[in-house]
């Protein structure tokens, strides 16, 4: 029996550039490597993200793959990319998923764990 697994490492940064305090406006990129860890190819299909904010507020995307994308990784395979999401807080969080599928067309989901939206000076 196969075993489709995708995990997945955030790294984040703030995009001071885009970013406007006065008009509650901060900017993050973030950017996603995607692993294949489990033993059969498998495709991004598309993407789940919940995107929280320090006053409570959450902003929630569906969409069709990534960055225009959907990679088809064999195992140990691995893609990256880069996105970015704005919060009308200095901190806040994301998470989400992936909804994949094999070669096999048996679906499955890749958890993205919550991870923090913050400049480095705002966490403690």
């Amino acid at each position: 029996m196969s075993h489709p697994e995708f995990s997945c490492h955030v790294v984040v940064n703030p995009l001071h550039a885009e970013t406007d305090p006065g008009q509650n406006r901060h900017a993050f990129a973030y950017t996603i490597t995607v692993r294949n860890t489990g033993d059969v190819p498998a495709q991004l299909i598309a993407r789940h993200w919940l995107i929280h904010d320090a006053s409570g507020g959450t902003q929630e995307v569906r969409g069709l793959g990534v960055v225009g994308k959907q990679p088809m990784l064999s195992p140990g395979e691995s893609f990256e990319y880069t996105s970015w999401a704005v919060i009308p807080t200095p901190q806040g969080s994301m998470e989400g998923s992936y909804l994949c599928i094999t070669e096999a067309a048996e679906t499955f989901e890749a958890a993205v764990p919550e991870f923090a939206l913050a400049r480095s000076q705002h966490l403690h």
